[in-house]
């Protein structure tokens, strides 16, 4: 007498292609490729989402450009002061807008620092990250 069978055998088939996997890890892929790539640096950076123009070709005012050093004091047409007063300086000129220009060793938090005391007091500020001739030009 033959084995009893408990479970019927499956008819043999191809087995399909299962895409899934592969889909996450080319996703996967793009998303470490995404993250470790470093970007050329903008000249200037508007960090809101403003439309309105910073000045026009027919004589409108030009925009104040301020440099952040790396011992955390901001320069600004010669002079070289802490954050908070540059920001008061700022503040009493009655300037609206600057060009903030963070030259290389200047740290992140300084930066964050500078640029939340000049938001803060309704200063519209727009990021440069400055070239090594640039650099050299402001010390």
């Amino acid at each position: 007498m033959p084995p009893m069978q408990l479970v019927e055998p499956r008819p043999a088939r191809p087995l399909p292609i299962r895409l899934t996997p592969l889909i996450d890890v080319v996703f996967i892929l793009l998303v470490f490729f995404m993250l470790t790539t470093r970007l050329l640096p903008v000249e200037h950076l508007l960090l809101d989402n403003a439309t309105t123009p910073t000045g026009s070709a027919t004589g409108g005012e030009s925009i104040s450009e301020m440099t952040l050093y790396g011992d955390g004091t901001l320069g600004w047409r010669g002079q070289r002061l802490p954050i908070p007063a540059m920001v008061r300086k700022f503040t009493e000129n009655g300037t609206g807008e600057v060009n903030l220009k963070a030259i290389g060793e200047a740290s992140l938090a300084n930066f964050t620092t500078s640029l939340s005391a000049l938001k803060s007091v309704g200063i519209d500020v727009h990021w440069m990250r400055a070239t090594a001739s640039s650099n050299r030009e402001g010390q």
